[in-house]
């Protein structure tokens, strides 16, 4: 059988860069550094963390049950408990092989409750739309929260006004929907993948918008995101040195720790140095955004270890016991 070169680099080479960035972090702190990192995680208060994971867990929870709100129109109402150890299980396939717990998580719902696999990993594209737009809505509110700051830090390259920077953001917009339609009659396969994934943002948007229950739906997405930064900002009470952090600089830890996910598998070694980078603008020290960074990213890490290693062993035990009580 040949061996997939490129499937093995596109799934490798996120960990050997996580691996990478640890080092490179590590190797310029200096000895004292990396003590204060070990008292943090020794004198930290891990009830915050505690905490932090609840709500973690709740948007887990959440993000099941809107799953649902997709899959009903399709004819199709799987037991919550089901959507909720996939969802679960994705995000766990996740740390390992990134991007790849879509597709597990359409796959449980195959296998434990008939819904075709291409209905079930639609649903989970519209769902990403939607969580893309929110994204972009918290960048943008993150901008707009901060722009003395990212102006300052960027040197006076921003322009006084962030009026302008709009503008010059619509400009790039409609740059780009010329773009568009200059391609779009293109037969070249990386224009064929772009108008395909261009049709399938659409497409999810559509769906939202004239599903039966589309406000349901909305406020499960925006409840979703909502735990993610108060995730953050419940666990900045764990360690001193964060307790007095704003709710600007969560935004913007938040947002900047959010784009390392994609940098490597589960952010690892890319979440901690992007959140150390972040708190170095509000005046925390390297060595204490790094325990921020590290606590963090660990508690995260273990909790989806967890939880989704039970998932992965409960799911088929749960839905024996259903299939026995219902003969």
């Amino acid at each position: 059988m040949a061996i997939n070169v490129k499937k093995i680099l596109k799934n490798t080479l996120p960990l050997g860069l996580g691996i990478f960035l640890i080092w490179i972090s590590l190797s310029r702190m200096t000895d004292t550094e990396i003590d204060k990192i070990k008292i943090a995680f020794q004198t930290a208060n891990y009830w915050w963390v505690a905490l932090s994971l609840l709500l973690g867990v709740i948007s887990h929870f959440s993000r099941a049950y809107r799953w649902q709100f997709m899959l009903e129109p399709l004819g199709y109402k799987p037991k919550f408990l089901n959507s909720a150890m996939a969802v679960i299980i994705a995000y766990l396939v996740n740390l390992g092989i990134p991007r790849a717990g879509e597709f597990s998580r359409a796959a449980a719902l195959t296998e434990y409750e008939d819904v075709p696999f291409e209905k079930g990993f639609g649903t989970i594209v519209a769902e990403r739309v939607a969580d893309v737009l929110m994204l972009i809505l918290f960048v943008a509110l993150a901008f707009f929260a901060q722009y003395d700051l990212i102006k300052m830090t960027l040197a006076d390259k921003l322009p006084e006004n962030p009026i302008y920077s709009v503008f010059a953001v619509g400009i790039m917009v409609l740059l780009g929907y010329l773009f568009i339609k200059l391609i779009k009659k293109s037969e070249k396969p990386f224009f064929i993948k772009l108008k395909t994934f261009i049709s399938g943002l659409i497409t999810g948007v559509k769906s939202i918008l004239t599903m039966k229950k589309k406000w349901p739906f909305i406020f499960h997405t925006l409840f979703i995101w909502v735990m993610y930064i108060m995730m953050l900002y419940v666990a900045k009470f764990a360690i001193p040195e964060t307790a007095s952090l704003s709710m600007n600089a969560v935004l913007i830890s938040f947002v900047i720790g959010t784009f390392s996910y994609a940098a490597t598998n589960g952010g690892i070694g890319a979440y901690p140095i992007a959140i150390q980078q972040a708190l170095l603008l509000y005046g925390i020290s390297e060595s204490g955004g790094a325990s921020f960074g590290w606590i963090m990213w660990t508690s995260q890490t273990l909790m989806v270890l967890v939880f989704g290693g039970l998932s992965f062993l409960f799911l088929p035990l749960y839905n024996r016991k259903i299939s026995k009580k219902s003969r």
